[in-house]
Parts: structure tokens; C-alpha cells; sequence
């Protein structure tokens, strides 16, 4: 009970930091103009003469790429910056908890402008007859997805005070997560690697993953990837801080 009283602590303080300031407001804005226009001019959204939202959720991982780093390249580097960081690990919380309630803070505000890309499912309902639940599985895929760039972008934040420097290592990384399964870089890969080596590192892809849930697939191990690669960038950011705390 109270592990869970400091996690929710540290959250409310992390969410109140976002809206004490424009940065989340901007975001939102940004955020949703750039996946109307998306949707709707890149996307042919009207032009596909289909009720699916496969012209939202094609252009997330991309959209993310660089919007969801800049959300989390702030969460421990804004603190060593300030000196801030020293001061909330003295308070009685552990280095997990103050990671948790910083993460799941950070998801939430991700999971709200998410949210709010709402209106384009109403239009496809009143347009059409969609299968709505391809469109749950494709909002919950969208979500796994912010989190695990938002996890990799709360561990390059660990590494350094320098929020551009995170920035830049964390959009690298979840670059690499998205090229890794893509079509062109495969059918690369293959001319040099043997074809279970391309399996092996294609299955490290968000892409691989995250077409299950456009079609409307729930695979407990596309779940269970993105669960582990959220897990395994905690779990470092958590050695990091440590390492630091002892240093």
C-alpha cells in the first residue's frame, strides 16, 4: 500500500509539472494536427472508400518517433539539471518507485493525446460500419507502442543531463526498433545474413509487432514483446540511477 501511495505521488507531481507549463498543451496540439494531416491528406483517408482507421495507425510508429522522445528526454534529465534529482531520492521513495510513477505519469499524458484523436473514430462510424474492435486492438497496439518508446526515451534520459543528447540517442534507438522489421531492410539483410538470422533480428521490429494489432490481432507475444523491451528499458534506467546514487 505504500509503494503504490509514493508511485501515485510521484505521479501526480510529474503530471502537474506537464500542465504547469505550455509544453503539454503544444504537444497535444502538435500531436493531433499532425495526425489529421496524416490521416487525412497523406493517408487518403476519404479516398480509401473504407470504414478502418488502417490510414491513422499506419503513420503512429513514425509520429512517435520523434514526438514521444520529446516527452520523455525531460524525466531524469530535467532533474540532474536542476540538482532535483539528488533531492528525490533522499525522500522516502525507492529508485523504482520514483521510475514507475515518472513512467506511467508520462504514459498517461501519451494515452490522453491518444485519446483525443477520438473524433476520426465517430467519422468512420458514421460514415461507415467499421469492426470496431480492429480499432480497440489498433488504440491498445498504439498505446504498447508510445510505451516502449517512452521507456527507451526515460533510459537515454537517465544517461545524461543533456536533454538534446537524450533526445538524439533515444530517437537512434527506436529508430533501429522500427528498421529493423522494415521490408527494404530485410530483403537487404538477406543478401549477406542467412534467413533465421534476418527472423531473429526482424523480431526485434515495433513494426513486426504492431501489424498484428492493425488487423485486429491480439498475439500474446507481440504483448509480450513490447511488455519486455518496456521492462528490460526500466529495468536499465533503474541500474543507471543506481549507479549514479553510488557514484
Amino acid at each position: 500500500m505504500g509503494a503504490w501511495t509514493n508511485i501515485r505521488a510521484i505521479m501526480k507531481r510529474e503530471l502537474g509539472s506537464y500542465f504547469a507549463s505550455p509544453i503539454a498543451y503544444v504537444f497535444l496540439v502538435i500531436f493531433l494536427l499532425l495526425t489529421g494531416f496524416f490521416t487525412y491528406t497523406v493517408g487518403n483517408f476519404f479516398e480509401r472508400g473504407e470504414a478502418s482507421l488502417v490510414s491513422v495507425f499506419t503513420w503512429h510508429p513514425w509520429l512517435y518517433l520523434f514526438l514521444v522522445p520529446a516527452v520523455g528526454m525531460r524525466l531524469w534529465s530535467e532533474e540532474r539539471r536542476l540538482g532535483t534529482m539528488e533531492l528525490l531520492l533522499t525522500m522516502p521513495v525507492t529508485t523504482w518507485q520514483a521510475i514507475l510513477g515518472k513512467f506511467i505519469a508520462s504514459w498517461l499524458f501519451l494515452a490522453l493525446a491518444l485519446a483525443l484523436t477520438f473524433p476520426v473514430v465517430l467519422t468512420v462510424n458514421y460514415m461507415g460500419d467499421p469492426d470496431n474492435g480492429v480499432i480497440a486492438a489498433g488504440y491498445l497496439g498504439s498505446l504498447l507502442l508510445s510505451g516502449t518508446y517512452l521507456a527507451v526515451s526515460c533510459m537515454t534520459s537517465a544517461m545524461t543531463r543533456n536533454q538534446v543528447i537524450s533526445f538524439i540517442v533515444s530517437v537512434m534507438i527506436c529508430l533501429f526498433l522500427i528498421l529493423a522489421g522494415y521490408t527494404p531492410v530485410t530483403d537487404l539483410l538477406t543478401r549477406w545474413a542467412s534467413p533465421a538470422a534476418v527472423s531473429v533480428i526482424a523480431g526485434f521490429s515495433v513494426m513486426t509487432h504492431f501489424e498484428g494489432f492493425q488487423r485486429g490481432v491480439l498475439d500474446s507475444r507481440d504483448v509480450i514483446f513490447f511488455a519486455s523491451v518496456i521492462g528490460f528499458a526500466l529495468f536499465t534506467t533503474g541500474v543507471i540511477i543506481r549507479n549514479q546514487r553510488a557514484g
